[in-house]
């Protein structure tokens, strides 16, 4: 089961990220996170921003409701997304 956290200002997800796919798209649980896998590079930052970017449309949300915890420069990370409850992003994780 994906672990997502609620607190006052939104949720906070674990995230799995596989960078240079061929495709953005989720892929499942690994771990308790949910799995996505992003067309983005490990470099500068390019794969945090497109894993931002990613779950900013997933949810219909603007791309500052979404950031990076913990995990910047590692493939597990913790993101926080403002503006939605646990019962909604577990709907539209599946």
């Amino acid at each position: 089961m994906i672990d997502i956290k609620q607190d006052d200002m939104g949720v906070v997800i674990k995230v799995r990220v596989q960078p240079r796919s061929s495709k953005n798209c989720l892929a499942g649980e690994f771990e308790g996170a949910i799995k996505v896998r992003l067309t983005a590079p490990p470099v500068d930052g390019a794969a945090n921003a497109a894993c931002c970017k990613f779950f900013a449309e997933l949810f219909g949300i603007a791309k500052s409701n979404v950031e990076v915890l913990s995990g910047h420069t590692g493939r597990n990370k913790l993101l926080r997304i403002n503006g939605i409850s646990a019962k909604g992003a577990r709907e539209v994780l599946g």
